[in-house]
């Protein structure tokens, strides 16, 4: 089966520190390409050249055979990227961030269906609230919302989603990704540890580590488990 992803010989350097380099992966539809390290490893950086916002500094991403680099607004369209942390504006309510984020985005929302997202994130009764009143928890989820609303998108990109969640947002966070993974769609999620359920999810890990010195670049260690 041919990879939906695939990232060939990926190179990223950061000032005269190389993060990482001759870094590889191949996923397919319906699998999850989970990326660990620690800080500094250079996790968001990969997530940065894999949505098409920053460029390597050698090797490509490829979408469904083709480079990134060419498709542009076709990639988009069939792209959702949540950052670490929740781009919201303090003085607009969880609704109102949401509908918000999802417009510039591109995508059709109603009110009422933006509300039912929230909702399915556990934030039925802060719908209204300004943002700026919410916990740390609860913005990340009206952030994570929008995955809810983004069934017709294929590529999922994800930094670090699972940080500031209690257990039950973490639970219906999973059942997100195992849907988006059902539906033939793919995921690429970053973490610093594994989470045991992400062995009944088909995929492929990729490990960043942080260089011993610039002469010793790193070279991300990948395993694939395809199911």
């Amino acid at each position: 089966m041919n990879a939906a992803l695939e990232l060939r010989d990926l190179r990223c350097v950061r000032g005269q520190r190389v993060l990482f380099s001759g870094l590889s992966a191949s996923v397919r539809a319906g699998q999850m390409l989970r990326v660990q390290g620690e800080n500094g490893a250079g996790k968001t950086s990969l997530l940065r050249m894999v949505c098409g916002l920053a460029s390597p500094d050698h090797g490509e991403v490829l979408w469904q055979g083709r480079s990134i680099a060419r498709l542009r607004e076709e990639f988009n369209l069939q792209l959702v990227y949540l950052g670490h942390a929740p781009a919201l504006k303090d003085d607009l309510s969880a609704l109102e961030n949401l509908l918000a984020s999802g417009g510039l985005a591109g995508l059709a929302c109603s009110e009422q269906a933006a509300a039912g997202a929230l909702a399915q994130a556990g934030l039925r009764t802060q719908v209204r609230l300004p943002a700026r009143v919410l916990s740390q928890g609860q913005r990340k989820r009206v952030g994570l919302a929008r995955l809810a609303l983004s069934t017709a998108a294929a590529l999922w990109v994800l930094d670090e989603p699972f940080s500031a969640l209690d257990e039950v947002a973490c639970a219906w966070l999973q059942g997100l990704i195992g849907t988006q993974l059902g539906r033939g769609g793919v995921v690429v999620m970053t973490s610093h540890q594994g989470r045991s359920w992400d062995a009944a999810q088909p995929q492929v890990a990729l490990t960043l580590q942080p260089p011993r010195s610039n002469a010793d670049a790193q070279i991300g260690r990948m395993m694939g488990m395809g199911r």
